[in-house]
């Protein structure tokens, strides 16, 4: 094979670093800070700001090879995947970027050069497009490239005018093509608007030059910039001169893989074909989200991931896999990636264990999805339909993952059909439910008035050494729009040169405080960044007025302040901890940082033993008492990784990050504020732990005064407890099991009793039974009985019977519930979920169950004679 994918990659950064590019890593998946992003859809994504102007770095030539996510767009609905040749949900970027640097001259030389002069792709085997008024793009390719006119094509907006979103950065944009060679219906000569697959795009140049706001409107940006982007799957397939980016080395162990597991050989079918592209893109798909901390859920990028493996899932189906494989598959991306994204291989089992478990779950969902169509087909023939209604068969395709296919295959050998317009229908519907769903993250955006005070000011913060500062006042806010000054009374945001408050971010809580001018004082409830290096502090005016350009002292709540610092240190002793006890896997997933408390949110399985909980409360009350000190490092992100520093999941980084270590046992990239040392951080108590998500536990703690008062409380309790016992503190425990062992035995006293009554009961109620062709049928109503009871009634109905059908109604509060029974010699003829809902309709409710006994609920008691009667002419229709 020729160049190598690692090596075509190596190659492109290599270019541009000796050109004055910074080469930085990937930033995550999981965009920071973007409300207008669900994922990290572009190589520029990570830069969006610095386009806008509200952030700056130290650097204004970047190059990278970005890892990024599309599920929704003009070729990458989800079943498009793995029947084109070179359309994916993951891939990577390659991009070169100008921040108000470097213009349209340097950017089109440098793609040309990189494109013919090292990777040596010949130059008749090119052409280009440039948007419509675009003179100057058109005339460097013709007079500086040399290009011929023919060669040149001009394209309108659509194709040919790039936007990341439905807001934000944009400009126009050239793109070079390559010639794939003849294809059957091609055009002639150059024609990038031929779709017989001809010509492949594999550069696209963006001239940054308009940030469009929501309304549509385009600004012109601070400093136009350079957005350039080349898919490394496509220009892959290129220089290895195949046809579909499956043919590549970047699939070939991935599909290797799947093809081992099924047993299938790829080229043999082109419907296997299908699944088994499908499951090689989806496995790097859900590789690499769940490496950046994305898990399967029904909401968000969790939907997406989980729509992403099971649809891979489905086709392992089809592929004949009828057990858990695609962790095996995302094995084989990490072998086959992990060299040049090392997060993936250091998250290889925890991926595994995740993606197979969401594949256990899988499974037990198609179960479930098989007996819903053995229903459906069930009550469509007994209706005498020839075809499940389509959306029927949607459901069995959405919520079960069934597959199309599978679903026809299973109907064909009832001989069944399903109605297919209605099928597309219900799939269009969700289409556009889905793209609306999928088109933002659901963070709060950034006012405008935050994006326009972020490209003026930057404030510093002074917070880590001091809890006052003087300073000045740059800007106020009121009602959305900056002013000149606030009086008493007003709610007021106030940007100030230097502040020592702490604005919220890492899990931790802004500060509270008072800034104090000669003309007034702002009572200070909250420090928030919104945008670029801007801290503003929320609060109101309480005396006199305050001015634009005036002198402040700027005063945080010490006692607020220190609540926050021993418990933003209590955290990173906490995630220690949990690695300790845990494993690695213990990764962060959250945290919530306040002066009364600490939410720590992990990556785990199981809720904690008690032994466990100990276990982490001895190691940090432990390093508390050695009094470790806080050491603060400023260093480059890379060798801060490098180092062992742990980065908090969700936040996002420069390329300077501050580490924060306690002893050997801490270390972390932090930017909040934290004690001095450990012995600071005070006794440390573990006060709740619970499962919020799958895969995600949570763990609430305090520290200092805090858990002093919950042992207080604790004791307190306690204490009440034994006296309300009349038993000695040390007896409480002893006394309580006693209690509880004589309340048991009352209970078991009182379901002897009820027995008993049930059992005469049912001999009363067993001679009502009457004989329906040939069928002993008991229709009864019973007062004063519910639940576990009334199950336990019929199984004792259905003994006296020996053989027979029981119906029982129990009325209560205005409701009836009902319990239907049928004995196991006449389950082949009669199914009790069957019948309970046909019977259940008349009352006003529904339910099911199995074919020996099923329940139901309704709202209308006064019908329950109609529902017996319903019983009895369903028996005699099925007896006859």
């Amino acid at each position: 094979m020729s160049l190598p994918s690692r090596e075509i990659r190596a190659t492109f950064l290599r270019f541009f670093e000796e050109r004055g590019h910074r080469v930085l890593p990937s930033a995550s998946l999981v965009p920071s800070g973007d409300p207008t992003l669900l994922f990290t859809n572009a190589g520029m994504v990570p830069f969006k700001r610095i386009f806008t102007g509200e952030e700056s770095r130290d650097y204004k030539r970047a190059a990278t090879s970005q890892k990024c996510m599309r599920v929704s767009g003009k070729h990458n609905d989800l079943e498009n995947v793995g029947r084109t040749p070179r359309h994916h949900t993951f891939f990577e970027m390659l991009g070169n970027f100008s921040f108000g640097d470097y213009g349209k001259r340097e950017a089109i030389a440098w793609a040309w050069e990189l494109v013919t002069a090292v990777f040596g792709l010949p130059i008749e085997k090119l052409g280009v497009t440039v948007f419509r008024e675009d003179d100057e793009a058109a005339g460097l390719w013709r007079d500086e490239v040399g290009l011929a006119a023919d060669r040149i094509v001009r394209l309108d907006e659509a194709d040919n005018f790039w936007a990341m979103g439905d807001t934000g950065p944009c400009g126009p944009c050239s793109e070079i093509y390559y010639d794939l060679g003849p294809t059957p219906g091609a055009r002639p000569g150059f024609d990038p608007t031929d779709e017989s697959g001809r010509w492949l795009e594999i550069w696209n140049l963006v001239f940054m030059q308009f940030d469009r706001d929501a309304g549509g409107t385009m600004r012109p940006l601070p400093r136009p910039s350079i957005d350039t982007g080349s898919g490394l799957e496509r220009l892959t397939t290129v220089l290895q001169g195949v046809r579909s980016t499956y043919d590549t080395d970047l699939f070939a162990g991935i599909l290797a893989r799947a093809q081992e597991l099924s047993q299938v050989r790829r080229g043999a079918d082109p419907e296997k074909d299908v699944s088994l592209h499908v499951v090689a893109d989806h496995a790097r798909a859900v590789t690499f989200l769940i490496a950046d901390g994305v898990l399967p859920s029904n909401e968000g990028r969790g939907y997406v991931l989980r729509r992403i493996l099971r649809r891979a899932a489905r086709h392992g189906v089809l592929l004949g896999l009828d057990r858990p494989f695609l962790f095996e598959v995302c094995d084989a991306v990490v072998d086959e990636m992990g060299e040049a994204y090392p997060d993936i291989a250091a998250r290889r089992r925890y991926n595994q264990d995740r993606v197979r478990r969401e594949e256990e779950r899988f499974g037990e969902t198609l179960a479930k999805g098989l007996g819903l169509l053995e229903d459906e087909v069930g009550a469509a023939k007994r209706a005498g339909r020839t075809a499940l209604a389509g959306d029927v068969v949607f459901k069995l395709y959405d919520t079960f993952g069934f597959p199309l296919d599978l679903t026809e295959d299973i109907l064909a050998s009832k001989q069944m059909g399903f109605d297919r317009a209605g099928f597309e229908a219900a799939m269009n519907e969700q289409r556009e439910r889905a793209r609306a769903a999928w088109k933002g993250s659901g963070e709060s955006a950034v006012g405008p008035i935050y994006a326009q005070l972020a490209a003026d000011f930057e404030s510093g913060f002074r917070g880590y050494d001091a809890l006052a500062a003087d300073s000045r006042i740059l800007a106020l806010v009121s009602g959305g729009a900056a002013v000149p000054q606030a009086r008493a009374g007003d709610a007021v945001e106030v940007v100030a040169e230097e502040t020592p408050f702490y604005a919220e971010g890492g899990g931790q809580v802004g500060d509270r405080g008072v800034i104090e001018t000669a003309t007034g004082r702002v009572e200070v409830e909250d420090t928030q960044k919104p945008a670029g290096g801007l801290i503003i502090h929320r609060g109101k005016v309480v005396s006199g007025e305050v001015h634009v350009d005036q002198a402040a002292r700027l005063l945080v709540d010490p006692v607020r302040r220190g609540g926050a610092v021993r418990h933003h240190s209590g955290t990173h002793l906490l995630h220690a901890a949990l690695r300790e006890v845990l494993g690695p896997s213990a990764t962060q997933r959250g945290s919530l940082v306040t002066p009364g408390r600490l939410r720590f949110d992990f990556s785990h399985d199981a809720p904690l033993s008690r032994a466990q909980i100990e276990a982490l409360e001895d190691l940090v009350n432990g390093w508390v008492a050695e009094n470790a000190p806080a050491v603060v490092e400023q260093m480059p992100h890379r060798d801060a990784i490098g180092a062992g520093a742990l980065a908090m999941f969700g936040e996002k980084y420069g390329d300077v990050v501050r580490v924060v270590s306690f002893g050997d046992f801490s270390k972390e990239l932090c930017g909040g504020t934290h004690a001095r040392a450990t012995g600071d951080v005070g006794p440390l108590k573990v006060v709740g732990e619970s499962g919020i998500a799958a895969g995600v536990r949570r763990i609430e703690a305090l520290t200092g005064a805090e858990a002093l008062a919950r042992w207080r409380d604790q004791e307190r309790a306690l204490e009440r407890a034994a006296e309300l016992l009349r038993a000695p503190v040390g007896e409480v425990e002893t006394r309580v099991e006693k209690l509880l062992e004589e309340r048991r035995a009352l209970e078991r006293e009182l379901a002897e009793l009820r027995a008993r009554e049930r059992r005469a009961a049912s001999g009363d109620l067993a001679l009502q039974a009457e004989e329906i062709g040939g069928v002993r049928v008991l229709a009864s109503r019973v007062e004063g009985v519910g639940g576990a009871d009334l199950r336990a009634l019929v199984d004792e109905l259905r003994e006296r019977l020996g053989s027979g059908i029981v119906l029982v109604a129990a009325p209560a509060d205005g409701k009836v519930t009902l319990a239907l029974g049928v004995t196991q010699d006449l389950v082949g003829r009669f199914k009790a979920g069957d019948l309970i809902r046909e019977t259940a309709v008349i009352v006003g409710g529904k339910g099911g169950g199995r074919p020996d006994f099923a329940q139901a609920g309704g709202r209308d008691p006064g019908k329950i004679d109609e529902a017996f009667a319903r019983l009895r002419e369903l028996v005699r229709q099925g007896a006859s």
